[in-house]
């Protein structure tokens, strides 16, 4: 669909000029239970951008087309992720303490810059990530995984939700980070309740802004081999609060999707025989169950946010300065015009949406793939699990 068409389903509908009464929420209930129906109801009222309100009632535009996320996603002069410009912000009509703040709001990290100071400071992250990657985050994942599941394997089953992905990346994160193991559980729950906002996001994301505080301060006296150490001695300079700042933002979304990732990965493979039967007779390797789990599934179904730094139409739908959109990743990686029939193989295929695109694009994929792959091999293979006990061993979603 061309950007100067206005979308129209069965029903004649597009989008409209404001957002209305009988716009549909994307949070509650509903939202958590059946988004893809959602997504779908939406496509067939208002085409590729939908209006929609978030948590407080506040409008935002969802983006549901692949091409409209792409465009987006590859134009930060038109789409700004600076939420300084976000005009129901600015205007007072989005409070500071929102939780919807802790994901969109401005803060001196590398997602809520463009240009130049972006690229100042992804380049510190990016650089560190690169090189915590070469130290031996396999093994990592092997210890943390061959220790979770010690702590079940005696019962004869498990929640692999609650009892193994949950957590072990950010265990994995902890070593990675310099911080005390016993730190990584705590930090997981709060991550989680960031992300899904609510009346206890703020509090949790103070919770993890000390924890994180202490820890550059502490690197600051007992530099390591580690990614906080790494910050801190970057060319690039970074000052304190950027610093704090990096660490919460690659502790967060690294934990949170490599998390929901494996979880849905263990999903698929504990829920549908030939996928498990190919890893086992080795002709299917674990690189291809990831990707088909970010293309179905992606870790964030909703992608939040961008601003329209201008008036402009995306998807036939007038856009005005100051707009905030959210992007669906899980909409678009099914989008029919792109994808028209989804029980096709996308084996080989890595264009999906599960890591963004553009010039904010994940950093630390390699690193959530190399957890996943080594998390689910030790699960199958590892020492620590028997041959009797593999059958019972259960993921829910």
């Amino acid at each position: 669909m061309n950007d100067d068409q206005t979308p129209s389903g069965p029903t004649g509908g597009g989008c409209p000029v404001a957002h209305g009464e009988d716009v549909t929420r994307l949070y509650g209930p509903e939202a958590a239970t059946d988004p893809q129906d959602i997504y779908a109801r939406l496509r067939k009222e208002h085409g590729s951008v939908a209006p929609v309100l978030l948590e407080g009632d506040v409008p935002a535009w969802l983006v549901l087309g692949y091409r409209e996320v792409r465009r987006v996603l590859d134009n930060p002069l038109q789409f700004s992720r600076d939420s300084r410009i976000w005009r129901d912000f600015r205007d007072g009509r989005v409070e500071a303490t929102s939780p919807l703040m802790q994901m969109v709001g401005w803060r001196p990290d590398c997602v809520s810059q463009d240009g130049e100071p972006h690229r100042r400071l992804r380049g510190a992250v990016t650089d560190n990530l690169y090189a915590v990657a070469g130290r031996g985050i396999r093994r990592h994942a092997t210890h943390f995984a061959n220790k979770q599941i010690d702590a079940f394997a005696d019962a004869g089953r498990a929640d692999l939700v609650a009892d193994f992905a949950e957590y072990l990346p950010m265990l994995v994160l902890t070593r990675v980070f310099g911080l005390a193991e016993r730190e990584g559980r705590s930090l997981a729950e709060s991550s989680k309740q960031v992300i899904k906002g609510g009346a206890d996001a703020l509090t949790h994301n103070e919770r993890i802004m000390g924890i994180l505080g202490e820890l550059a301060a502490r690197k600051r006296q007992e530099p390591g081999s580690d990614f906080t150490s790494g910050l801190i001695e970057h060319h690039s300079g970074l000052d304190e609060d950027e610093i704090v700042n990096h660490l919460r933002l690659v502790l967060i979304t690294a934990h949170t999707t490599t998390s929901n990732l494996l979880a849905r990965a263990l999903q698929l493979l504990l829920t549908d025989t030939s996928w498990l039967s190919g890893l086992v007779s080795g002709q299917l390797n674990l690189s291809t169950l990831v990707e088909e789990v970010m293309w179905n599934s992606p870790p964030l179904a909703v992608l939040p946010g961008r601003f329209a730094t201008a008036d402009l139409e995306l998807g036939g739908c007038p856009v005005k300065e100051g707009d905030l959109l959210v992007l669906g990743l899980a909409a678009g990686n099914h989008d029919p015009e792109i994808r028209p029939d989804t029980a096709v193989s996308v084996q080989g295929n890595a264009s999906h949406l599960a890591f963004s695109a553009g010039p904010h694009e994940c950093p630390g994929q390699n690193i959530g793939q190399a957890i996943i792959e080594t998390a689910v091999d030790v699960l199958l293979h590892g020492p620590s699990l028997s041959a009797a006990y593999r059958p019972v061993v259960s993921a829910h979603s």
